[in-house]
């Protein structure tokens, strides 16, 4: 980064070396004993109770400074809030020598980190604040924080929302827009949730390999690096499905795993080359069971988040109250453009897509065409939750074949608001049929497919050696955690989404 500085880097670079010139510390290294934060004493703090709050120690960074002469009013700003103190000269500084209060209290700047030890009173202006009987400056701050607007109680109504900033700078989007760490509070909340409702019924988390020498357990372009020891081509994984079910060869009953999964493919409001997904795998189970365990699950995140089944998302209240709505791939695009496609070959596919003025590339199979028909004509047709079942087995290769059903597999996935949250089989535990499966995609992939599945041989091992009856799922937890908090965007729940490379002065 270039070191262009503005008037007000430059003044405060020379507060900086005033400071160390009269030997006091702007980034001192010693342990801050921080007891009560701004919140949790303006939630309890009473006139009763306030010998509670004879002696506190609060540290943050300061957001107002209204100065008064030989008093100062200063905001801070901590983890759970905003909270005004109350500062004092004669008090700070009882001595001849003013060097502190010059240098350190009026030579404060916005964005700075000050230690404050005091006690607890309510102005008369009926504000709770913290008398300052101590000040110690923690960090000095040599960028100004955008200017925002806030109201006399702190908070902000002019909110700086240049999507460039925020996420590239998120570190002073999570500082100028406080509201933006809920969403990420209740991220933890909902991944917290999920690993409890999976603990409490026997399920055990696990880790996998990121870096795979053949990319697995989904239809994606990979991103390849190379091991330069082994000199050898590595992909960053696309999924993390084959080695969990790995697992259920190996034993295991119950597995899942919060997997950092990367594609090689667009980003938009609903994709980043980098994401998360829960999936986890059950043995003696089929999608059937899984369908009603994930209604249990998703009642359970809304209550947890919201008090309540009813979730609002922009102008919607969506219900996540079980059970939900089931309908097959089929009859979803049938119920949207009135057309049959469940007989329909390769070529017959193509012509319904020229009907319907939706663009194909030449190289893709018939479990691609299909996927296209429902994307563009169906999948957001679904705002409350809905499961999509019963796929042709051409768009599932790791999907077992339909018990009833001639040409069709066990996979639902689940729709809400639009779009894909989850994916789930139950799944193809035959070697024989699997290794015909891959085969197929070979043959995509030779075609120019370039998000066909690699054969990979050891899984087709594993599974020779007998995987008893699974059940899997995929859950994507960026789109869910958007859902839960009504976010629009991809890059709102992640704290650093990936972007172009910052232009360079």
């Amino acid at each position: 980064m270039s070191q262009n500085l503005s008037e007000q880097e430059i003044i405060r670079r020379e507060k900086l070396k005033a400071l160390e010139a009269a030997g006091i510390q702007a980034y001192p290294a010693a342990l801050y004993p921080v007891t009560h934060y701004s919140q949790d004493i303006k939630s309890v703090f009473t006139e009763e109770n306030k010998e509670d709050f004879a002696e506190v120690t609060l540290a943050g960074r300061v957001m107002s400074i209204n100065d008064k002469g030989k008093v100062f009013f200063i905001k801070i700003q901590d983890s759970k809030g905003i909270i005004q103190l109350y500062v004092k000269r004669d008090e700070i500084c009882p001595e001849e020598d003013k060097t502190f209060w010059n240098l350190v209290v009026k030579g404060l700047d916005l964005g700075d980190f000050l230690g404050v030890k005091g006690f607890v009173f309510v102005t008369r202006t009926g504000e709770t604040s913290i008398h300052a009987k101590e000040l110690t400056l923690l960090a000095k701050s040599l960028k100004p924080l955008p200017v925002v607007k806030r109201d006399e109680s702190g908070h902000v109504f002019d909110a700086v929302s240049d999507p460039e900033f925020r996420y590239r700078q998120r570190y002073a989007d999570l500082v100028i827009n406080p509201e933006v760490k809920d969403t990420f509070i209740k991220r933890t909340k909902i991944i917290n949730t999920i690993r409890e409702f999976l603990n409490t019924q026997g399920a055990l988390e696990v880790d996998t390999p990121v870096l795979q020498a053949i990319p697995g357990g989904a239809a994606a372009r990979p991103f390849a690096t190379h091991h330069n020891a082994l000199d050898i081509p590595f992909y960053l994984r696309i999924a993390n499905e084959l080695y969990l079910k790995r697992l259920i060869v190996g034993g295991f009953d119950w597995v899942y795993e919060f997997s950092r999964n990367f594609r090689n493919e667009g980003m938009d409001r609903t994709h980043n080359p980098e994401f998360t997904v829960l999936e986890w795998y059950t043995a003696y189970k089929d999608y059937i069971w899984m369908m009603e365990t994930t209604e249990q699950l998703m009642e359970k995140l809304a209550i947890t988040i919201h008090g309540t089944t009813d979730v609002p998302v922009g102008d919607k209240t969506i219900s996540f109250k079980a059970p939900f709505k089931r309908i097959s791939i089929f009859d979803a695009i049938k119920e949207n453009t009135g057309i049959d496609i469940s007989e329909k070959d390769e070529a017959g596919l193509r012509e319904v897509c020229q009907q319907l003025k939706i663009e194909v590339a030449p190289n893709i199979g018939k479990g691609k065409l299909i996927d296209e028909i429902f994307g563009e004509t169906a999948e957001h047709t679904y705002t409350q939750p809905t499961f999509i079942i019963d796929y042709p087995v051409e768009m599932s290769p790791l999907t077992k074949k339909h018990r009833e059903k001639q040409g069709l597999v066990e996979r639902f996935e689940l729709m809400v608001n639009g779009k894909e949250i989850a994916n789930a089989y139950s799944e193809l535990n035959d070697p024989i049929d699997q290794r015909e499966r891959f085969e197929e995609q070979v043959k995509l992939m030779e075609r120019g497919d370039d998000e066909a599945m690699f054969i990979d041989q050891d899984f087709l091992r594993a599974l020779e050696y007998g995987m008893p009856p699974t059940s899997g799922i995929g859950i994507g937890i960026d789109r869910l955690v958007m859902l839960l908090t009504n976010q629009v965007s991809i890059q709102d729940v992640l704290l650093f989404p990936q972007m172009r490379p910052e232009k360079q002065d």
